[in-house]
């Protein structure tokens, strides 16, 4: 089998996090700065099969778009013309980063160590490929 890998977009960086082969268990696996992300896709495709990317849909409490969806849209638009043979869902990701935040205090985590914004990325992203699987 192959692997879904989704991305938590933000305008500086981009967590990622990626399945196993069976795509049963999410995990984080980096966070890369958002102008050097196609360069790291483009490697990570080659060497592993990705069959899914799931991107982070922020949305407010009223459904409607964030406003930071603006900047998603192009990245989207690239991201479907580099990579057209690998399909683009769709995760909504309102709470994540509260949810992140929270694990890293659950998780024991040092005051300094949750200020790492790159690990509430990762984690993010986790928690939405997380609630992909868990909804597919």
């Amino acid at each position: 089998m192959s692997r879904i890998l989704a991305l938590d977009y933000g305008e500086k960086r981009i967590g990622i996090a990626v399945t196993d082969e069976m795509q049963i268990i999410a995990s984080g696996l980096t966070t890369v700065p958002t102008h050097e992300i196609f360069d790291f896709l483009k490697e990570y495709t080659k060497k592993e099969k990705v069959e899914l990317f799931v991107v982070g849909e922020p949305k407010q409490m009223n459904n409607t778009a964030s406003e930071s969806e603006k900047s998603i849209i192009p990245f989207l638009g690239k991201l479907e013309k580099i990579f057209s043979h690998i399909p683009i869902k769709r995760m909504d990701e309102r709470f994540t980063s509260k949810m992140a935040f929270q694990t890293m205090i659950d998780s024991g985590l040092k005051k300094k160590q949750r200020q790492n914004k790159a690990l509430v990325d990762e984690i993010s992203a986790t928690i939405i490929l997380q609630s992909y699987l868990y909804n597919k």
